[in-house]
């Protein structure tokens, strides 16, 4: 019984692991603006179940790409160079220059009109395709409306359906 409550007493807590992967991920992301001689500003955080990290700067739109793709890549990468350092899978949130925030205003408005169509034609709606960060905001926004809806078709053309009650 000691030897449990020792090892309870010596594994980190949930939030002291994703600070810490926040700190891997801090680490590795200022190592890359160095390398590609670019000035942001990193912002650590832990949101519900995940770490997220936040570059903010004057010009970062290169680091965001077209509809996010390379914003897309760097959180992989991310979540690679975190999972080299803990050997756990990371669920890492990256944003940068507010573009994931706006994305989610702007998925969430998207989710709001789409739940009131379905409630007033009893049909379901299916969106465009979008990235699994963009069909998890209009899963969550879908759900707290008390409605349902899925995922369907496959990568990268999968998309979300929203279904009537």
């Amino acid at each position: 019984m000691t030897d449990e409550v020792t090892q309870d007493a010596e594994r980190p807590s949930r939030i002291q692991r994703l600070e810490q992967e926040g700190d891997i991920a801090a680490d590795y992301l200022e190592e890359l603006l160095d390398i590609a001689d670019l000035d942001g500003d990193l912002d650590m955080d832990v949101e519900g179940d995940r770490a997220a990290v936040s570059i903010v700067g004057a010009d970062l739109n290169q680091l965001v790409g077209a509809n996010g793709e390379v914003l897309e890549a760097l959180q992989e990468l991310t979540r690679l160079a975190v999972y080299r350092e803990t050997g756990d899978r990371s669920r890492l949130m990256l944003d940068i220059s507010g573009y994931r925030a706006d994305q989610k205003t702007r998925l969430v408005k998207l989710a709001e009109e789409t739940i009131a169509q379905v409630k007033e034609s009893g049909e379901a709606v299916s969106l465009e395709p979008m990235s699994p960060f963009e069909r998890k905001v209009v899963h969550d926004a879908v759900a707290g409306a008390g409605l349902q809806s899925e995922s369907e078709g496959a990568e990268p053309r999968r998309f979300v359906v929203v279904l009537p009650s």
